[in-house]
């Protein structure tokens, strides 16, 4: 009987203590679940004030030659809703633009307007762009650059309204149609768009959902497939896509999905003129998927103009870059965005490209 009883107790005190050892695991993993949430609300503190600064840089490089703004507009309501019949879960998306004007604008004449999107899954409009600002700002373009939902710098909640390819097209379709209804002296029928990786993907997107509403366009190293993207991306990549909150699911459960916001599966919808380039060392938009759109576009008996380059200095970044190279190649894009939008001061050759944006300006 005593042995019966030693027995028992001790198996309660195994249990006891497997319990007191699960209690301390799940407590454990409570605190680690606990601090990553902590680490990422500070991630997205830390976002918020680098943004902050950033603005700040955006006046003191353009001061001298536009009038720089940042609006809030709104786009279509969110793609995904957890709660419908929520207070408010339906609205609208609110989020930010920046409005470059040319300073020395007259209000009684016209002029073009460039939608400029920016690249990045969770990036979002930053300084480094500066230089081509002002070298659109010296050819007297007005200039709108959308932080269209999922963009860092506004905080947690912002950065999980992500819908790339999908919504995000309409929120910068949204900053096109703001500046046409606010600023008279746009020319509706002279508006272009242009954007570098994914950027150079939404402007595809924006052109092939809205034709009527851009005269041209110009995508540089676009994204262009993303199944084919899903394949040769890390795995920490494809878990950006099939988070809750974004596409919900991966390439290989819902591949319609992932088609559906490839411009290669698109090419059908082309009706603006449109200028392409890639290049073969790009280490991040492979350029096989920029050949398959220019494939598929050709295919489909589109005409449109490209280049593939080989190999150029600056891979992903080739034509965005500071050196000279990098000026002849935008300067060709100018050229070829020029024959359509038709800006006041076009550039004569590079020489005048690049006195406009790295030379101290002139006095008087």
């Amino acid at each position: 009987m005593m042995k019966k009883n030693i027995l028992i107790l001790l198996g309660l005190l195994i249990g006891q203590a497997g319990f007191a050892q699960e209690k301390s695991k799940a407590s454990l993993e409570d605190q680690v679940s606990k601090m990553a949430k902590q680490i990422e609300a500070m991630q997205h503190d830390f976002d918020q004030i680098t943004k902050g600064i950033d603005d700040l840089d955006w006046h003191n490089k353009l001061a001298d030659v536009a009038f720089v703004d940042k609006v809030i507009i709104t786009g279509p309501p969110p793609a995904v809703i957890k709660n419908p019949t929520g207070q408010g879960a339906k609205n609208p998306v609110r989020f930010s633009a920046y409005v470059f004007i040319p300073a020395k604008i007259d209000v009684n004449k016209k002029y073009p307007l460039l939608v400029l999107p920016h690249g990045g899954v969770h990036s979002n409009f930053t300084s480094t762009y500066a230089h081509i600002i002002r070298e659109l700002i010296a050819q007297e373009y007005v200039v709108v650059a959308a932080d269209y939902r999922g963009s860092t710098g506004y905080g947690a909640g912002f950065y999980r309204q992500i819908d790339y390819g999908g919504l995000e097209v309409e929120d910068v379709k949204s900053s096109r149609d703001y500046m046409i209804q606010n600023y008279d002296f746009l020319d509706k029928n002279r508006v272009g768009i242009l954007g570098w990786s994914h950027g150079g993907m939404i402007t595809l997107l924006n052109i092939f959902n809205h034709p009527e509403d851009y005269a041209v366009a110009y995508a540089g190293v676009p994204v262009s497939d993303l199944v084919a993207r899903m394949g040769y991306k890390s795995q920490s990549y494809r878990d950006a896509y099939s988070a809750d909150y974004h596409i919900g699911k991966s390439a290989d459960e819902n591949v319609a999905e992932y088609r559906k916001r490839s411009p290669a599966w698109n090419a059908e919808k082309l009706k603006t003129p449109l200028l392409v380039h890639t290049n073969t060392n790009d280490e991040d938009v492979n350029s096989l998927e920029v050949e398959h759109l220019i494939k598929s576009l050709k295919a489909e008996g589109k005409k449109f103009e490209y280049e593939i380059y080989k190999d150029i200095p600056g891979g992903h970044t080739f034509d965005r870059i500071d050196n000279y190279g990098a000026k002849e190649i935008r300067f060709k894009v100018y050229n070829f965005l020029a024959g359509y939008l038709k800006p006041n001061k076009k550039f004569k050759d590079v020489k005048e490209l690049i006195q406009s944006s790295y030379f101290p300006p002139k006095k008087g």
